[in-house]
């Protein structure tokens, strides 16, 4: 899959602020005292506005689609588990037996897993890897990680996962990871957006012990020092040092933004890619919630540069969509709770 030129993103318009001032204005008028409901008042009003209505309906389909790719960077001991493992929790998340599975059915969403750069050529379905860039991006302390060509394919191949996902009824769309190593090109990422060095950002990942740490932190510090001249330009930095995964889940989130659909982010991975999806579509992250705050420093410094307050913090880690997913139902309460309680007029209860 290739494609000359970088694909380019429409204007991003805003969730309606009229409609935001409505939903405002009702929950005042709802059966409770002003602010009782803290933050979930807030994400009501915000998927209001999403949804251009008020009151704002329940989430019908929400939709995961979980971005699969492996990264040279992993052959240098960077994540406590091997590359052969990316290929095999595709199968098991195809097959519908990882923690992504489970957390969706129990959050009424469904999950889709593609295959962009997973280094096999064996055992995934067509369906699957319909939308494969190549075998692995490259290692990022030494290489590139992507092609020009490549990088526009893999940004392609985000829109094209967007649109079929959005054409065929998604009204929020999480995306999800799967790749070992993965982590280290999404602190790169971060490290080169927020202009932070590699002892600030790097965490555990997987679970690397002290020895892994160190020789993560030296792979970013290489890979940092290989961007210093594509910081400004958000494509060249994705081929320079992300990999066709994230490049793929950049494209789909600021495409999403500008269908205006929105997007629960999970975690590091995710959100390094809405970093450089911020840059290439200004105003993507309007449609965005943070869903969690995992326990990878470079995830706090991205969610501070986005101006996004996560929902929950519950010291995850795993990636795969599974944080937007624990907080999908904490989104669909506020949205609920907004719609379908009585006003004070309605339940005849004074409001002083």
């Amino acid at each position: 899959m290739t494609t000359a030129e970088a694909p380019r993103f429409a204007p991003v318009s805003a969730p309606n602020p009229d409609i935001a001032d409505a939903a405002r204005e009702r929950q005042q008028r709802l059966t409770k005292p002003a602010g009782a409901l803290g933050r979930l008042e807030e994400l009501s009003i915000w998927a209001s506005a999403c949804q251009n209505q008020c009151p704002p309906r329940i989430f019908q389909r929400p939709r995961v689609v979980v971005f699969a790719g492996d990264h040279g960077v992993a052959a240098g001991g960077v994540s406590a588990y091997p590359p052969s493992v990316t290929a095999q929790m595709v199968r098991n998340i195809d097959a519908g037996g990882a923690a992504v599975n489970v957390l969706a059915a129990l959050a009424g969403a469904s999950v889709r897993v593609v295959d962009i750069a997973v280094d096999t050529d064996a055992s995934l379905t067509e369906t699957v890897a319909a939308q494969k860039i190549r075998r692995s991006s490259g290692n990022v302390a030494i290489e590139d990680a992507l092609t020009t060509e490549q990088t526009h394919a893999a940004l392609a191949a985000g829109i094209a996962l967007a649109d079929a996902e959005i054409d065929s009824g998604a009204d929020l769309l999480i995306a999800g990871d799967m790749g070992i190593g993965n982590t280290t090109p999404a602190t790169v990422l971060v490290a080169a957006l927020t202009g932070s060095e590699p002892v600030a950002v790097v965490g555990r990942g997987t679970g690397v012990d002290d020895a892994g740490w160190i020789r993560k932190t030296a792979a970013i510090r290489d890979a940092l020092r290989r961007t210093k001249d594509v910081r400004t330009d958000p494509v060249a930095l994705l081929g320079r040092a992300g990999g066709a995964d994230l490049a793929a889940m950049t494209g789909f989130l600021a495409h999403a933004a500008v269908r205006r659909t929105p997007v629960l982010l999970d975690g590091v991975v995710v959100t390094a890619a809405a970093l450089v999806a911020e840059q290439l579509a200004p105003g993507a992250r309007q449609w965005w919630l943070a869903g969690h705050r995992s326990t990878e420093p470079a995830h706090s410094l991205a969610l501070k540069r986005l101006r996004l307050e996560p929902v929950l913090d519950l010291q995850m880690r795993l990636g795969e969509g599974s944080g937007a997913l624990v907080a999908l139902p904490v989104l669909q309460a506020a949205v609920g709770t907004l719609a379908q309680m009585a006003t004070f007029d309605e339940a005849g209860v004074d409001s002083v």
